[in-house]
């Protein structure tokens, strides 16, 4: 197993970072889920992602006609069982708390505003131009992302992000140190041929007129030069 350059030393991590891949997914419940550290957490979401997929885009069922179905059967079972409960002995079924809990949701809505917030002022600052190659590489990003998008439908996109986020960062944490070696190797040899291709390209580019004249004027005065030495 590789774990390293070929003198032991540690390969740089990816993207530059210096955090652990759990702090630098924030740190919480969210990166535990990421990972697959709440492992039924993380299955479940997965499982729920696919079978939503299924449903929607490979069955082709519609959103609203299978939410009624749902909340039709959802609410034939409470009935059944509100009204049987007094005859079985039964309890009384009741929504959970966590479903409709006003902290949990506040949470998520202020947690979504400072990632939005973040996002915004991040585009603003590339966009004002404090950082042109930035600017350039997230233009390039976007249209690339505009032309890969329009591939897929929005479903088939999302559950996508949503296999994506809950795999690769998994896979990576695992394989960090393999995954961060052939990276800095291949980022390496590549930074190689793009000098080697820059320099014999750069060699054979034609001399313009300017050029030229500027040559020519400057053997001429050495001429002059050395004829009057």
């Amino acid at each position: 197993m590789v774990t390293g350059g070929s003198h032991g030393h540690r390969a740089p991590r990816l993207f530059g970072r210096e955090r652990p891949v759990h702090e630098a997914l924030g740190g919480r419940q969210a990166a535990d889920i990421i990972l697959w550290r709440r492992k039924e957490v993380s299955a479940s979401i997965l499982g729920v992602a696919t079978a939503a997929y299924g449903l929607f885009e490979v069955a082709e069922y519609h959103f609203l006609t299978l939410s009624c179905y749902a909340a039709m059967i959802a609410m034939l079972t409470f009935f059944i069982w509100t009204n049987a409960s007094a005859f079985l002995n039964l309890p009384v079924p009741r929504i959970p708390e966590t479903v409709l809990s006003e902290r949990a949701t506040r949470q998520v809505i202020l947690g979504l505003h400072r990632r939005l917030n973040w996002l915004v002022h991040r585009l603003y600052g590339i966009a004002c131009g404090q950082d042109l190659k930035m600017f350039i590489l997230t233009v390039v990003s976007l249209y690339i992302g505009s032309v890969f998008a329009s591939c897929f439908s929005s479903l088939t996109l999302l559950y996508l992000v949503v296999v994506c986020v809950m795999t690769v960062p998994a896979l990576y944490e695992r394989y960090e140190h393999e995954v961060d070696h052939l990276v800095a190797r291949g980022s390496h040899d590549l930074r190689g041929h793009l000098a080697k291709m820059d320099s014999g390209v750069l060699r054979k580019i034609p001399r313009g007129k300017g050029a030229t004249n500027a040559n020519g004027s400057t053997n001429m005065q050495a001429w002059h030069r050395s004829h009057a030495s």
